[in-house]
């Protein structure tokens, strides 16, 4: 053999040695496909192949679903008649007196019989009825005395559109079953040792009083 078919055929050995040496060794980081791995990764414990892990626990105090809505009381639907009593009051329940004012009686003077019915926009048409829910209904609605005497309820003719007679009806946080805070354009229903029930501004003072609702019967058909 000559001497330059042999130095041709020894070169051709190391290309094709170099070749088999790139061609087994792995695609670097990020160059191409990576390779199957030679064993097969074991799944945690307690996990399933092909099976999502469950969901990691919420944290503490951090609800998992949102909490149910809580429905309207039926009370306040204008379909039933109920009595109200300040909380606290003892044995004293509300009455709109005849010709009068809104106070608290332990007898059976005036209307004792209310109907708050819906008027729109969270407000309600309070009606006063007689025992039983007879006879036409009379209003709440806010007087002004003009003087130095405080707001105080009396009866109206019942008028939907008049600002006076519309009347918010709150549940109070973390009170007793259907105990509510009664409002009319940021005055709240409150009693005054000197004056009685009363409407009052409060500021950023807390109401001071609130009322319980109870249920005595379906609201009359008028």
């Amino acid at each position: 053999m000559s001497l330059g078919r042999w130095l041709a055929a020894a070169g051709l050995v190391v290309l094709t040695g170099t070749a088999v040496a790139v061609y087994t060794m792995g695609p670097a980081s990020g160059d191409g496909p990576a390779r199957e791995a030679a064993t097969p990764v074991e799944a945690p414990a307690g996990v399933a192949a092909g099976r999502t892990p469950p969901p990691v626990d919420a944290p503490s105090g951090v609800a998992a679903t949102p909490s149910p809505t809580v429905a309207a009381d039926p009370l306040l639907s204008g379909k039933r008649r109920i009595t109200m009593v300040r909380v606290g009051a003892f044995e004293s329940g509300l009455a709109l007196l005849d010709g009068g004012r809104l106070a608290e009686v332990d007898d059976d003077r005036g209307r004792q019989v209310f109907v708050p019915t819906p008027v729109g926009s969270g407000q309600f048409l309070v009606k006063a009825y007689h025992g039983g829910g007879t006879g036409q209904p009379v209003c709440w609605q806010v007087r002004n005395p003009g003087d130095t005497r405080p707001l105080h309820v009396r009866g109206a003719v019942c008028r939907a559109d008049d600002p006076a007679q519309r009347f918010e009806i709150t549940a109070v946080a973390d009170g007793g079953p259907r105990e509510y805070l009664i409002s009319n354009r940021w005055a709240y229903l409150r009693n005054s040792a000197r004056s009685g029930l009363i409407m009052e501004e409060l500021g950023d003072a807390p109401p001071a009083s609130s009322f319980r609702f109870t249920d005595t019967g379906p609201a009359p058909r008028r």
